[in-house]
């Protein structure tokens, strides 16, 4: 199993062209138009990512170690053949493909295999001495409520999921023997996204590999017409730019699409029902690192249960540093009535800042809101 050099980063499979365009047709709303918009751009909803380097994009990943580092080397551990075989068969098509190359470098770290929920292999590198050895990158990660908060008075919703990211950014040359998917990779693809696809952020607003196209009626056009104009525009820049979305990942011309955790519709936000299906069946909390669990997804979801700061007191008790476990009446009335208060979850307005806003704020000796 040759050592390689990746010169861009990232990948994942796809499948046929029509059979994921006919998928993604589900989510359209009732008019054909939309799918022709779809099909006059299937050049960036492709089967497989073009076999060659992506073009400059203007921002490529860099590696800027920590003053001092030297080399970062792990040695590589045993593997079954089929993990084997398939990182073989995947860095012998990269290679071909222009996208990876023989390494000389004196760095290396080990490469393995993890099952893909869809079943295939999903091909992984054991980054941790580099990614302590590396600077963080300063990048301004995407707010979900300010992208929630600019589709008020949306109608009709899309959500493209780019693929393959960061093998549509190429490596800067120096950092080439490094290789790439390492720790600054997220806010290296993120910064790209968000600078190419400036112009379109009023109304197709991204999050990292995820960007969603949100349309209302206007100037006496239908909510699909204007719908269709914003896709063309951003699928021209991705046209432009070289940026491929996962067809089968994508919806188009919906009602109402996941983001980040919840569902935003024109009917307002709802949290994602697997979650809430999650925190409703889980069982009774026997120690702290289970309460840290739920809490972590429960607060997560918060704002959908009033006073909730409140209804949990009785457990954010057992998380102080001194406190002995003891699962009494109190804590069990608190665990089910934050699950009860997920289950009947409200639907939330979406803001509408061309509105003005009052603010309203009540506070105890342990809450605040």
């Amino acid at each position: 199993m040759p050592a390689l050099d990746s010169r861009s980063a990232f990948v994942e499979n796809r499948e046929d062209e029509e059979g994921a365009l006919r998928r993604a047709e589900l989510g359209l709303a009732e008019d054909e138009s939309l799918l022709r918009v779809l099909r006059e751009h299937k050049d960036v909803l492709p089967d497989e990512i073009p076999a060659e380097l992506p073009q400059d994009k203007g921002i490529q990943h860099e590696i800027d170690l920590v003053p001092g580092t030297k080399y970062c080397v792990t040695r590589q551990w045993p593997l079954p053949r089929d993990q084997v075989k398939a990182i073989d068969d995947f860095s012998e098509s990269r290679r071909q493909e222009g996208q990876v190359r023989e390494s000389k470098s004196p760095h290396s770290a080990p490469t393995f295999c993890v099952k893909k929920p869809q079943g295939g292999w999903r091909i992984v590198h054991a980054y941790n001495k580099l990614n302590d050895a590396t600077t963080p990158a300063q990048t301004p990660i995407p707010r979900k409520d300010v992208i929630i908060d600019s589709m008020a008075k949306s109608t009709i919703y899309s959500a493209l999921d780019l693929r393959d990211g960061f093998y549509q950014i190429l490596m800067r040359e120096s950092d080439i023997p490094f290789t790439a998917g390492l720790k600054n990779a997220p806010a290296t693809f993120n910064s790209c996204v968000t600078h190419l696809l400036r112009s379109v952020r009023d109304f197709a607003p991204s999050y990292f590999d995820d960007v969603f196209v949100h349309s209302r009626a206007v100037n006496g056009k239908t909510d699909v017409e204007v719908h269709k104009e914003h896709l063309r525009k951003l699928l021209g820049l991705m046209r432009k730019h070289k940026i491929y979305a996962n067809l089968k990942k994508c919806i188009f011309g919906a009602s109402e699409i996941p983001i980040l955790g919840c569902l935003v519709g024109k009917n307002g936000v709802r949290p994602d029902p697997e979650k809430v299906r999650v925190i409703s069946e889980w069982p009774t909390l026997s120690n702290v690192k289970e309460l840290r669990q739920f809490l972590g997804l429960a607060t997560y979801l918060c704002k959908y249960v009033e006073k909730y700061a409140g209804k949990i007191r009785p457990l954010s008790q057992l998380l102080k540093k001194e406190a002995e476990w003891k699962w009494i009446a109190e804590c069990q009335q608190a665990f089910d009535a934050v699950k009860q208060g997920l289950t009947e979850a409200p639907i939330l307005a979406v803001a509408d800042q061309d509105r003005p806003f009052h603010v309203v704020c009540d506070a105890s000796n342990f809450a605040i809101g």
